[in-house]
């Protein structure tokens, strides 16, 4: 349910028509151009930087003149061009880059729809250009100590690589470093290999996610042992939601990843699905870890429900043994209290003699109690 949540929070602020971002029953699949031209654009461009590289040579640019970039040609030397858009809320840009790129309706449907499940999918060569993978996968980090799950859609054609993510801000700084060093692998393989890079770094970022939550499960064990209350299992069922949308997001590339590397594509070369299997095993374990992490969660649950009860039956014991010590002393303080005759009334030492009684009752009661082991 929180997931879902998330999703839909996800569809917010995108500026776009709600039939764009949920089709109505019956409605023509995919955005075609002509839709694009009719959404309403943003007041200010989102920002787009391209890299191209070869292996001696790369340049980082930020795109300002944008109709002169669609128009023009990338360079000969350049054997590689990544083109990577910071937002979803700019039709124009989208309209251009489809155009020059040769994007499928449908692709452009489920890269502007946030909230699609991780998938692949391969698209033919139409109007003279060359057939693409088009790839969905969600990138999660730790923003504030929170779980963002951020949809990032991947193109890949010949040499070209698009990628288009929800907002600015990605986990994907220490891949442009790698293209800045020369002899890198990264320039030295094609546009599928960066392609892999890019997933890769989306997977080994959840390692350190991961990390954290079995930090916070650690903590969160001591507390339930030592002090548990309704702030603590209020935060195991918060990091057991933020599990599940761990799992939501991972769960799904593990088939994205394992078709780029067992089904032939033009787009992704040899050595490439040979690296997609490492990037293969690495998903596997990190479900093998939220699995069991959620099984921590659900254990601390109970063990909290457990400790909770005990708790309750401490206080229970306490009271129960409480009230059996008074109710012998009330009943002589209420026989000895009734406003009638009583012949030990008459009797000089009755009330040090009745405060003996009392105390000898309640102590034998107490060391009784002990030596039961009740208390």
């Amino acid at each position: 349910m929180a997931a879902e949540q998330d999703d839909a929070r996800d569809d917010e602020g995108l500026g776009l028509p709600t039939r764009f971002r949920r089709g109505k029953p019956g409605a023509r699949p995919g955005i075609a151009i002509s839709d694009l031209e009719t959404m309403p654009a943003p007041a200010v461009r989102v920002p787009i930087t391209c890299i191209d590289y070869s292996p001696d040579r790369v340049e980082k640019h930020r795109i300002t003149d944008f109709d002169a970039f669609i128009k023009n040609r990338r360079e000969a030397w350049a054997k590689v061009r990544w083109v990577n858009v910071d937002g979803l809320n700019d039709p124009e840009t989208i309209r251009a880059l489809a155009i020059k790129y040769g994007l499928h309706p449908l692709a452009i449907e489920d890269m502007m729809t946030t909230g699609v499940r991780p998938k692949l999918e391969p698209y033919p060569a139409q109007d003279g250009r060359p057939p693409h993978l088009f790839a969905i996968v969600r990138m999660v980090q730790l923003v504030d100590g929170a779980l963002e799950s951020e949809q990032t859609s991947m193109f890949i054609e010949g040499e070209t690589v698009l990628t288009f993510q929800e907002a600015p801000g990605d986990i994907w700084d220490p891949i442009r470093q790698r293209l800045e060093k020369a002899g890198s692998r990264l320039r030295e393989l094609d546009a599928s290999f960066l392609s892999y890079a890019l997933i890769d770094a989306i997977v080994d970022h959840c390692f350190p996610v991961l990390e954290h939550y079995g930090d916070r499960l650690e903590e969160l064990e001591d507390l339930v042992l030592d002090r548990p209350d309704r702030g603590t299992i209020n935060e195991i069922h918060q990091i057991k939601r933020e599990l599940l949308l761990l799992r939501r997001a991972v769960w799904p590339m593990r088939e994205v990843v394992n078709t780029m590397q067992r089904e032939p594509h033009e787009c992704v070369s040899d050595v490439t699905r040979t690296y997609l299997r490492d990037v293969y095993d690495h998903l596997i374990q990190i479900m093998d870890i939220i699995e069991t992490y959620r099984e921590v969660g659900t254990s601390l649950t109970e063990t909290y429900m457990t400790s909770m009860s005990n708790r309750l039956s401490e206080v229970m014991k306490v009271l129960t043994i409480i009230g059996t010590i008074f109710i012998p002393l009330t009943f002589l303080a209420g026989v000895y209290g009734m406003n009638m005759h009583i012949p030990e009334n008459q009797w000089p030492m009755s009330y040090p003699v009745f405060w003996g009684i009392c105390v000898a009752l309640a102590g034998g009661m107490v060391y009784w109690f002990r030596r039961r082991g009740w208390l």
